[in-house]
């Protein structure tokens, strides 16, 4: 069996990889609830996508995915928590506020799946979203939530978790990874 490297494999599943313009663009808002079905439409193909992603790679520290990763360029994204909780949906979120203390941890992305990067995070973030009946929900996220929220806003807002990571640190191969599988650790 030939061996396939982690971004193929992903860019095989439907997930844009690094480079592609979408990536580096903010995702359009959407007009709710005048765009309900077009909403639903995107966080239905975020499902299946994730569905078709868990069927190849397990996600111990939960995943998320952001439409533009999927070739959407609308603010949508799912995260999906670890262990049995229900998935988070998010249309058009923004963060209202972030806490100061911050950590850093290794995140992954699915649009450059080879590597793996320290990146600081809030360990507490407040979400302003809205839900398909146009209403605003605010929603506070600790610890690993709101680092799996954080990535994916980042996503809807064009970026990448490499522009958040502390100069002169680069992202690390995935074979030299050593924590897979294990959850973030916090103190």
């Amino acid at each position: 069996m030939i061996d396939v490297r982690p971004s193929q494999q992903m860019r095989d599943l439907g997930v844009v990889q690094r480079g592609a313009g979408i990536l580096a663009e903010p995702a359009r808002g959407f007009d709710l609830p005048a765009e309900r079905d077009v909403a639903e439409h995107v966080v239905d193909e975020l499902f299946a996508a994730m569905a078709r992603i868990g069927q190849v790679h397990p996600f111990a520290k939960g995943m998320g995915i952001a439409a533009p990763q999927i070739g959407i360029a609308r603010a949508a994204a799912v995260v999906q928590p670890p262990g049995d909780a229900p998935a988070i949906i998010l249309l058009n979120p923004k963060i209202t506020s972030s806490a100061d203390e911050a950590d850093e941890q290794y995140e992954g992305c699915l649009s450059f799946f080879d590597v793996r990067g320290l990146v600081p995070r809030p360990l507490k973030i407040t979400v302003e979203s809205t839900d398909l009946a146009g209403e605003t929900v605010l929603t506070a996220y600790e610890r690993g939530l709101a680092r799996l929220i954080h990535h994916e806003v980042d996503h809807l807002d064009g970026l990448l978790y490499t522009a958040r990571m502390r100069t002169g640190v680069d992202p690390i191969p995935v074979g030299e990874y050593r924590q897979t599988g294990r959850a973030w650790a916090y103190e």
